[in-house]
């Protein structure tokens, strides 16, 4: 049987709790509690607990937010018609798997693999429609492929998570790959 909806209240304390862990794992790191969590949000802890019974509950939940904001981000660059959304989009798919990071190892740690290649993949169809408009515009050479670009861009995600990669590095790692898809 299904859940019932939530009332807006509810749904308003929920979109809440899930900045305001992003923001507070981002942070403070494996050290962040649920406590703190609550109090950026600006509920009572029971608050964060009734929609989130475990700490993996609620880290997965900001993984399952994420790749819907960035699925969403994707169909409407999409839909815009920028010959240079692909690029732009590749970049700032990188720079959220950076900073999500710390939720990445605390998964990895309570043993949840949030397999980095699966929520690539998952954004296939909007990166699909992205690099169709890029070759038609000329801004990616016709040659390359929709897998081509999920492999770099799951490799750029993976090297996003490694503690080593400062943001310097990601910069340039980054724009290497993307001259590389470039005519």
């Amino acid at each position: 049987m299904p859940e019932p909806p939530l009332r807006a209240d509810a749904r308003r304390n929920r979109a809440r709790i899930l900045a305001a862990a992003a923001e507070v794992f981002d942070k403070h790191g494996t050290s962040a509690s649920t406590e703190e969590v609550a109090r950026c949000a600006g509920v009572a802890v029971g608050t964060v607990f009734r929609h989130f019974p475990t700490k993996a509950d609620l880290l997965a939940a900001i993984m399952k937010e994420l790749q819907g904001r960035l699925a969403t981000q994707a169909e409407t660059l999409a839909a815009g018609g920028d010959p240079t959304a692909l690029l732009t989009f590749f970049a700032e798919v990188v720079e959220r798997a950076a900073s999500a990071r710390t939720v990445v190892h605390l998964l990895a740690a309570g043993g949840t693999d949030v397999g980095v290649d699966r929520q690539v993949a998952g954004l296939g169809e909007a990166l699909d429609a992205l690099l169709a408009r890029a070759r038609e515009a000329g801004t990616v050479r016709a040659e390359v492929q929709l897998d081509e670009v999920i492999a770099l861009l799951t490799a750029a995600c993976h090297g996003a998570l490694a503690a080593g990669w400062a943001p310097d590095l990601r910069h340039r790692t980054v724009a290497r790959l993307l001259d590389g898809l470039r005519p």
